[in-house]
């Protein structure tokens, strides 16, 4: 499979359907980089004309704004949108909803204006328009699943619906946490917390989520973030239950399922 960066589409004079945002996790990160390669199999299977950035992309600059420095965010932003701009992006699609969030709500004040689409969305399109065909037995038939809401897709941009919906066309049986939609739970991930040392508590933010999740009695916890995959996945494993019970992102569980 090969994956067209926007300099190539560029230097042929033509212009992808979507930007695929790839993010610093599903460049660098390994078990991220799974989703990033289930996404972009999916693409290529739907038929979607996408490129990447490649070695031009840089980070969005949304763990230093989260972290206070906002100097650092705005240098990062302004040369992301000057490269942005420079190609005539319209639509970006990101499987990182960090990504999202900061492409779609505060990249605009800084002349960054785009059409920005979380990937569990245009999943949801892809499916509804035909052009991602699901197998009669899916990856998820006959198993039970659990979908945590990651903050900045649930409770930072009220995308509740279309992650359950994809779901919902593998044949899977949802069990909702107690904790979902906007009374939904962090990770204990979010605010740059992935990035330094934890402060003094009782319990850590992760383990009690996961404890969540396994009180549904759920095989399959389905996530559409990169830092909730980590938190889950190590807190899945803190509990002994990584032989029975799976975290995957919702790509993930499309690409398995596709026809």
């Amino acid at each position: 499979m090969t994956v067209r960066s926007m300099a190539e589409f560029a230097a042929s004079g033509e212009q992808p359907e979507v930007l695929f945002y790839v993010g610093c996790a599903g460049s660098f990160d390994q078990r991220a980089q799974k989703v990033t390669k289930a996404f972009a199999l999916i693409l290529e299977k739907a038929n979607v004309k996408f490129a990447i950035l490649g070695k031009e992309e840089a980070c969005t600059g949304d763990p230093a704004r989260r972290a206070g420095n906002e100097f650092l965010f705005q240098m990062m932003a302004y040369n992301n949108i000057a490269l942005l701009n420079g190609y005539g992006i319209k639509k970006v699609v990101t499987t990182c909803p960090h990504c999202f969030n900061i492409l779609k709500n505060e990249y605009p004040a800084l002349g960054g204006n785009y059409d920005v689409v979380h990937h569990t969305t245009f999943l949801q399109t892809l499916i509804m328009e035909g052009r991602i065909t699901i197998k009669g037995e899916t990856a998820l038939t006959g198993k039970t699943v659990t979908y945590h809401d990651s903050c900045y897709l649930g409770r930072g941009n009220g995308i509740y619906d279309a992650p359950r919906e994809v779901l919902q066309k593998l044949n899977a049986e949802i069990k909702e946490m107690g904790r979902c939609k906007s009374n939904g739970m962090c990770c204990g991930a979010g605010g740059a917390q992935m990035f330094k040392e934890e402060e003094k508590g009782t319990t850590r933010v992760n383990l009690e989520r996961t404890e969540q999740a396994l009180e549904t009695g759920a095989n399959v916890v389905a996530a559409n973030c990169p830092f909730c995959m980590t938190m889950l996945t190590d807190g899945v494993k803190n509990k002994e239950k990584e032989d029975t019970v799976k975290v995957f992102d919702i790509a993930e569980l499309v690409a398995m399922s596709m026809a």
